[in-house]
This record gives structure tokens, sequence and C-alpha cells, in this order.
């Protein structure tokens, strides 16, 4: 999946749902080396989930960018790049959803044992900060850790 999410359709199916309908933001991320340079790959998806109760639709993207994280145990970087990059996306869609109850979901495991965990009182600070959402960490942030995840294995163009 190499499309960007469109704003706009985002945007036109939320406002054609009702106020009960419920809004899932969340990013993950995966790294590889290519050609020697490590690389990530971004996946950002937005669940609507219509009426809170009913089926649901899955918007997302994949953005490719450099990963200049010197541990690969301690992925710090890379762990902030996904917090601002759903930051933004709910900032661009924040209009919309004023009245709805939306989630913000991080990949970031709070357990020691996990690297990502490196990030998590500044990813949290960094979501209260931009978005004013309390986001939610593993294993309760599903629309990162499965949504996300999900869609960069899904070959749509």
């Amino acid at each position: 999946m190499k499309r960007k999410i469109n704003i706009n359709e985002v945007t036109e199916f939320i406002s054609a749902q009702s106020p009960e309908t419920k809004v899932y933001l969340g990013c993950d991320s995966e790294r590889y080396r290519m050609n020697g340079v490590w690389y990530a790959d971004y996946i950002l998806a937005v669940v609507v989930h219509i009426d809170g109760k009913h089926g649901c639709k899955l918007f997302g993207e994949v953005i490719t960018e450099r990963d200049y994280d010197q541990r690969r145990d301690r992925p710090k970087m890379r762990m902030m790049t996904e917090t601002m990059k759903v930051a933004d996306l709910y900032l661009r869609l924040a209009e919309i959803l004023n009245d709805r109850t939306v989630e913000i979901h991080l990949d970031i495991n709070p357990d020691e044992r996990f690297g990502s965990s490196c990030a998590i009182n500044e990813a949290i600070g960094y979501i209260k900060g931009m978005c004013n959402v309390i986001p939610l960490v593993k294993p309760n942030a599903w629309a990162a850790s499965y949504c996300a995840d999900r869609l960069k294995s899904l070959k749509i163009s």
C-alpha cells in the first residue's frame, strides 16, 4: 500500500456518520535495511467505527523514511516519529473529530523489557500536549498494534 490518506475523503466519510461513530487513530513502523542504509515504513491507520457498534471503515497509508536510531533495541527516534505522525493526522482531522469519541493508539509497550518503552513518557506527553488526548499504549493500542500492522501487509494501490 503506497497511497496517502485522502483527508477530504476521510472527513466526508466521518461527516456522513452519526455522532455516535467513534474514531481510532494509530501508527506502527517497521525497520529494514536497504543498500546498507536503515529505513522505516510508518503505517498510519484511521479506523471509523460506525455508530460505535456496527462495522468499520479503515483508511491508511505507508510513509517510508530514513531511520536514524543508533540502537535497534532502543528505537526512541522511531517511536517518537510514529507519535508525531499520528498527532499530525489527528490535527488534520481535528475539525471533524470535535464532538466524537476519539482514541489515539501508540504502538509502545510500557514494559521496560521491551525497547519501545524508552519513549513512553515523551510520547504520551507529546500526544497530551499536541492533541489534548490521553493516548492508549500496548496492550490496549489495537489501532496501532493490529490495524496499522495489518495494513502494511495489504497490497492496495
